[in-house]
This record gives C-alpha cells, structure tokens and sequence, in this order.
C-alpha cells in the first residue's frame, strides 16, 4: 500500500472523525428528510433548523419553485459547459443584468459556487509581485484559500485583528499606497457580526487601497431590500468588489462578483475557477431571479429574519449565554471548549421531543478556546419555534452548566 493510501486507511481507523463517532458526538452528514424548513425531520427526529443559511425561507417559496421548474423546460438541466466555450446561455446574462442592476454595480460576473468565486477573483486580482493583501483574521476560509492560490510572498500578506480598524491602519502603513486589496467578509459568517465598513473605507481612502467584500452572509439580511453591507453603510460607491452566493439568502448554489467592467473583464479571462468549470445550470439562475423579483418588492422577509433572530438573542441573554456581537441573522453561543461544543451540539439534537440541529464551531474554524454553537435563523419562523428554541437551550444549557 502506497503512502497515500495509508494515509487514509490510519484516518479511517484513528482519526477524529472516527473518534468522535465512536463517543456518539459526531456532528456531521446528518441526513434530512424533505424540504429545509424550520422544522425538518433529521435521522428520523423532529428538529428545529437552527444550522440553515435558508435566511429568508425561499427554498419551498411556491414561487421560487415555479420559475426553477420553468427554466429546466425551456433551457433543459445543465449547460455541459464553461462560460468561456459553449455555457453561456441567455438566463446567465439576464442573471448578470439584474443583480448588478440590483446592487447598483456597472456589471456582475457569474461563478457556479461562491468558493469558486472567491477562489478565482481572489487569485486572479493578484498578479504582481508588488501588490499587497490585507485580510481580516475571521475571513471565510474561502477567503484564505484564495489568498493561497495567489502565490504572493508572504511578506505581502497582511493579517490584521479580526474588525480592528486599529491594527488594520498599522498594516496598511507597511503597504505602499496604491498596492493594497484589503480583504474582508461583510456579515462574518461565524458570529454575525458586521465589518466596520464606513472606518473601512476612510482608512482605505487614505491609503488608496482597494475593498473585496465577500456578502455571503449580508445579502438578503441588510441593507434596503437586502442589498448587502456597501448598501448598509451607503458605501456602494466606494467597494470596487462585491462577492456574494447563491446558497444563503437566494435558496440555490452558484456565486457572483459585482464591481465595475474592467473587473468583470480581467475575471472572464483570468479566474481560473470561472474558465474551467461549467456554467451554473438553468434552473439555478432562474431561482436566483425568482428571489430577487420578491425581494426586490417585499422587505418583510428580511424584517422578519432580523425580527426572529433579535427574540432569540435577546432570550439567551437573559437566560445568560454569552453570544457575542452579533447584530444579524446568524447567533453564535459562546462554549469555549472543544469537546464540551460536540457534547452541546449532541443534546440540543438528541433532545426529545423536539430538538435543535445547529453548527458546532471548532477549531481551526475558530481560535482555540474559541469554540461555539452557531445558530442561524429563517425568515418563516414563528413565536411558537421561536420559544420552543428558547426552552430547549435553556434546559440543555443548565444541564452542561454552560449557564
């Protein structure tokens, strides 16, 4: 057996994975029956979705649905083809027309994941030796893989404190102005907390750095009609990039860059995730612009999500979790130990007769002694769900003396 065989058959045998499925606190992979509501049935039990990025309920939207099945009948499944050869269809333009009409963009580029997104923008805007990333600590690992695919010295590589306008200054005095692309998630993804954009953007002003916002986790959730973090701050005009998803708040799977032509111009020919894989397929755009027809009319849902997120936060506060700064969509319940988040993750699911599935966050995903429960919220939650969450967190918390 090769080394690289054998690699895999002592983590199939030792590794972590397999540990913690041998102690029953396996968090992962877990099986769902039916559509992403706020109440699923996982492995049988009746849970609460607590661990979705479905934040505004659009994945069962009737008509969503409707236009997802309309594109597969007109367009067929998939595209069998990259952007730059035979995948470009009419809906993958249309698309493109209408969320940088939506985020008040010149044009807006089309990726078939938003990994693949910050992968090949992220790569591809840093071509030269002499340019300089400054990136937030708490980035998505998206982020920091694009970074890596970059190549740059790590010289060139700035790492500031995670929302620490403060540190992010001192970088950007060992940049040569000009040079740098500061880097930062808009809503980070773990906490919820939201980049200090308007801070941001004098500092970058001053120092004549570029801003890249990955929006992932903004969009649907803030600014009017769910424009994202620049609308939030009234900074449009000020982010040249805008990187966002398609599996949050728009219910499907692809990704997107928005900014000016010459931007979208140099990705077509130079992010090498968007010039060799196929085009995202019909029915994904479709979705997509199924969205933004109800968003772009209705805040209530983006009401709603704030409005349900904000009760439960508000709650476990009073209960006594520490949940840090969130201000959005996404709570986290600070824990602080590895072990003892798999063990809260596994009661509030095993919970009977209803439990909470949510997202143990453990390291690297966040520092060490770090670690927490993240919990997200959708749109279509009721005051029922909403206090039936509250209950069970209690109950499960005291038990562990978490609180």
């Amino acid at each position: 057996m090769t080394q690289f065989y054998k690699k895999c058959d002592r983590y199939l045998r030792f590794g972590e994975a397999t540990l913690l499925k041998k102690t029953g606190i396996y968090p992962y992979f877990h099986q769902i029956t039916g559509e992403q509501n706020p109440i699923v049935q996982m492995d049988g039990n009746k849970v609460i979705m607590l661990g979705s990025n479905n934040y505004l309920g659009m994945t069962s939207h009737p008509k969503v649905k409707e236009a997802a099945q309309k594109a597969i009948e007109e367009y067929g499944v998939g595209t069998t083809g990259s952007r730059l050869l035979n995948g470009t269809m009419e809906i993958h333009l249309e698309l493109e027309r209408r969320l940088a009409n939506f985020f008040g963009t010149e044009d807006c580029l089309v990726f078939s994941t938003g990994m693949q997104a910050n992968l090949g923008a992220i790569s591809a805007m840093i071509s030269e030796k002499d340019e300089y990333i400054l990136s937030d600590q708490q980035n998505h690992a998206s982020i920091i893989d694009g970074i890596k695919l970059a190549r740059m010295d790590s010289d060139n590589k700035k790492i500031y404190k995670h929302n620490d306008m403060e540190d992010l200054e001192k970088c950007l005095k060992e940049v040569p102005k000009g040079k740098g692309l500061i880097i930062t998630d808009g809503v980070f993804s773990m906490e919820g907390d939201i980049v200090k954009l308007d801070v941001l953007a004098d500092l970058a002003e001053d120092n004549g750095a570029g801003i890249y916002v990955d929006d992932a986790h903004a969009v649907g959730v803030i600014g009017p009609h769910g424009r994202g973090t620049a609308a939030h701050f009234d900074l449009v005009d000020r982010v040249g990039i805008t990187m966002g998803t398609f599996s949050k708040s728009f219910a499907t799977i692809g990704g997107y860059i928005a900014g000016s032509k010459a931007v979208t111009n140099w990705l077509k020919h130079k992010a090498r995730s968007f010039i060799f894989s196929a085009s995202p397929p019909p029915a994904n755009c479709a979705t997509v612009m199924a969205v933004l027809d109800i968003i772009e009319k209705d805040e209530s849902y983006r009401k709603n999500v704030l409005s349900v997120a904000g009760k439960v936060r508000d709650g476990l506060r009073d209960i006594g979790f520490n949940v840090g700064d969130s201000s959005t969509a996404i709570v986290p319940l600070m824990v602080g130990e590895r072990r003892k988040t798999m063990k809260f993750f596994k009661e509030l699911y095993d919970h009977k007769p209803l439990g909470i599935f949510s997202n143990p966050v453990v390291h690297p995903a966040t520092a060490k002694g770090e670690e927490l429960i993240r919990s997200s919220y959708i749109a279509t939650m009721t005051e029922e769900i909403v206090g039936d969450a509250l209950q069970i967190f209690e109950e499960v918390g005291r038990k562990m003396k978490i609180i």
